[in-house]
């Protein structure tokens, strides 16, 4: 996840119990806890992120 540019929902206020996400990454989208930034990230295809959203959305 090199040259990743992680963000947050700004509805997460000051707290690190949540989900950051990349977007910037050419073909990935990254996903890590905010409580352990150097940890594991997963690695999703920008369909299947859409995909999800459109999920949570419903």
């Amino acid at each position: 996840m090199t040259g990743a540019t992680w963000r947050k929902s700004s509805r997460s206020a000051q707290t690190n119990d949540c989900v950051e996400v990349a977007t910037n990454l050419p073909d990935v989208v990254g996903v890590r806890d905010s409580k352990d930034p150097a940890g594991p990230a997963l690695a999703v295809g920008p369909g299947s992120w859409r995909s999800f959203l459109a999920s949570l959305q419903r």
